[in-house]
């Protein structure tokens, strides 16, 4: 991120803080609550969002090295993700040429081929068929007719862009657009894997997108966990077209005044959070990244995922004050950080989530026809009218 939005974040949070301000939408806005209970819309956003829309299936990190590899099977086709040998990043559908069989079953690591349970048809990391038992017997094989069918798939910027859709265009600089220079000055690619945890909810998937979408309920959702940390109701946000950042508040905001505004780094006094259309927030922290996938469970209005990726800064796992904080508490510096990301990710599952899930019992019961989105929740007001948008709607009206 440049020096001068660093500053002005910052600096914007710092105002906020002295004169009891926060961001404001200009207005309430009302969502109805069919849009989290419709089946006939969760179809369409299965549909336009999930199965048509290119999706970010992890960071650089997630393939470490040549020949590593990583499955998903979140959006309804299961898919395989390879860095070749050549240090390309590659995605296929999982699916065996010769009868269909899913041919890699495991999560993630790393192999010299992928071979079918079934009848071990054989394939490399380009998705080449570069083995048939028995040929002589089975008949003659048009190997590059039966390689594993390609997706369209792009690494920019430390993150892993694949579309569902064979057919699917992925452009991934008009996806991000003016977002795209911010996220490259990261440098997301450096980061390193050190884990993941999924968590299923009864609830639908734009309620666990909308527990990201404002601060207001830190103080008390969050009182005894991120509160001690963060200045609740107090945030900076900027939007990308379909994308958003939010620029969380931390207290540690405070030891930054008086000291020379080139020498500041906006993770020492905030958490800029991502919100990458349409349903990743990838956390930025000084410890690393957290990378948040929320999945409806197809389109089924009342069920949904979230796959939460952990990685590490490989600087801060070197700084002078990382190694005195874990000498202090007698753990690794790395165990410091990822004790850290997982504390942060089991709020999430504990309190936020089970908030959200209670929204949606709240809603199926009929007691309210509409949410409310306050002044001081934008990112709500613009979750929603994005996919309104996309989907052809109109926008919210403002109260």
């Amino acid at each position: 991120m440049r020096q001068e939005e660093q500053i002005r974040l910052l600096e914007g949070l710092m105002r906020h803080l002295d004169e009891g301000t926060n961001v404001d939408a200009g207005c309430q806005v009302r969502n109805p609550v069919s849009s989290y209970l419709s089946e006939e819309l969760a179809a369409r956003e299965w549909d336009e969002f999930f199965q048509g829309h290119p999706q970010v299936l992890g960071l650089s990190a997630d393939l470490p090295e040549p020949r590593s590899f990583f499955t998903s099977n979140d959006l309804g086709r299961p898919i395989l993700c390879t860095r070749t040998k050549d240090g390309l990043f590659r995605a296929f559908l999982n699916v065996c040429r010769h009868r269909a069989t899913i041919v890699e079953e495991e999560r993630r690591g790393q192999k010299r081929l992928f071979q079918c349970p079934f009848h071990a048809w054989t394939y490399d990391h380009d998705g080449k068929l570069v083995a048939v038992p028995k040929e002589k017997h089975f008949g003659d094989v048009d190997r590059e007719c039966h390689s594993l069918a390609a997706l369209p798939a792009v690494e920019r910027h430390g993150l892993l862009f694949v579309s569902p859709d064979p057919k699917g265009v992925l452009d991934v600089d008009a996806l991000l657009g003016d977002l795209g220079p911010e996220l490259e000055s990261w440098e997301i690619e450096r980061f390193v894997f050190h884990g993941s945890t999924r968590y299923d909810h009864a609830m639908n998937w734009k309620l666990a997108i909308d527990t990201f979408g404002e601060t207001y309920h830190f103080e008390t959702l969050h009182r005894d966990s991120l509160a001690a940390d963060f200045y609740g109701n107090v945030q900076m946000y900027d939007t990308f077209g379909r994308h958003h950042r939010m620029t969380l508040c931390l207290k540690s905001i405070d030891d930054l005044r008086g000291k020379p505004k080139e020498t500041w780094n906006v993770l020492h006094g905030s958490v800029p959070v991502y919100y990458l259309f349409p349903n990743v927030q990838l956390i930025m922290s000084a410890a690393g990244p957290t990378l948040v996938r929320v999945y409806p469970d197809g389109a089924n209005p009342h069920q949904s995922l979230s796959e939460i990726g952990f990685y590490l800064n490989p600087r801060a796992l070197e700084s002078e004050v990382a190694k005195n904080l874990a000498a202090q508490r007698g753990v690794s510096v790395e165990q410091l950080f990822a004790t850290r990301m997982e504390d942060f990710a089991r709020v999430i599952q504990e309190e936020d989530y089970v908030a959200a899930a209670s929204g949606h019992r709240g809603a199926a019961s009929g007691a309210r026809e509409y949410l409310l989105f306050g002044r001081n929740e934008p990112a709500l007001h613009h979750y929603h009218n994005t996919y309104r948008d996309a989907l052809g709607m109109e926008p919210l009206s403002p109260l």
